[in-house]
């Protein structure tokens, strides 16, 4: 039988979602990531410490890294899952890494505590490696994340992209993502208050990580906007 048989979601009486999943240690965990971070965040962290033990049955006092390696396993090659990229199967490796970086610091947080048990993170930062064949060694990471370039659109597939959109407020939520590089929250996050005509350019009241920061946009965007106003 499963130690985490669902993930229990709440809400608090200021209308904060919550998430528990019925243990003390990784509900206390939750609530303190709650306190800190952006609520995709706190969701993010809940369902993947759902998946880890989930795949790993144990109590979190009971994990060693040999569990840790077997998850890495599990993830990898998890034939329910098929990436769009590649068309291979098991989770991509971006994935994975974010869902180790959760469980180290869920054990970094029981290891400052103190109290629950833990002695030491499970979770290896990387092997250990000889530099250039000499004495001088390296850590290397559990999971290899390939950087790439982000992808852009092309100016013929941003126009056929306005093409498509029905509305004058659509055109103007795409326009602010397109030419101010804003995100989708962020877009709709956006009040009249926060269009700066004068300056051509935008607000953003509570970006990534609740920070604020002022972004500089293209005309095209007052355009749509006053399109949609009107």
């Amino acid at each position: 039988m499963n130690r985490f048989p669902c993930l229990i979601r709440s809400s608090s009486p200021s209308g904060e979602t919550r998430y528990a999943l019925g243990d003390p240690l990784v509900d206390g965990y939750l609530q303190f990531v709650a306190g800190r971070c952006r609520p995709n965040t706190v969701r993010a962290t809940a369902h993947d410490l759902k998946t880890f033990f989930t795949v790993i049955d144990k109590a979190p006092v009971d994990v060693v890294a040999a569990d840790v390696f077997d998850f890495l396993a599990h993830q990898r090659g998890d034939r329910t899952v098929v990436r769009i990229v590649d068309g291979e199967s098991g989770l991509a490796p971006a994935t994975i890494a974010r869902r180790l970086s959760t469980v180290s610091g869920f054990y970094a947080y029981l290891v400052a505590r103190g109290d629950a048990g833990v002695d030491a993170n499970p979770v290896p930062r990387g092997l250990a490696t000889r530099k250039g064949g000499g004495r001088q060694t390296r850590t290397v990471p559990l999971v290899r994340v390939r950087k790439r370039l982000p992808q852009i659109l092309s100016p013929g597939e941003v126009d056929a992209l306005f093409t498509a959109l029905r509305t004058a407020r659509d055109r103007a939520m795409v326009a602010a993502m397109v030419f101010g590089g804003l995100r989708r929250c962020e877009a709709l996050g956006l009040r009249l208050g926060d269009i700066w005509v004068g300056d051509r350019s935008l607000f953003i009241e509570e970006g990534k990580g609740g920070h604020q920061r002022v972004v500089p946009i293209s005309h095209q965007f007052f355009t749509a906007v006053g399109d949609y106003l009107h």
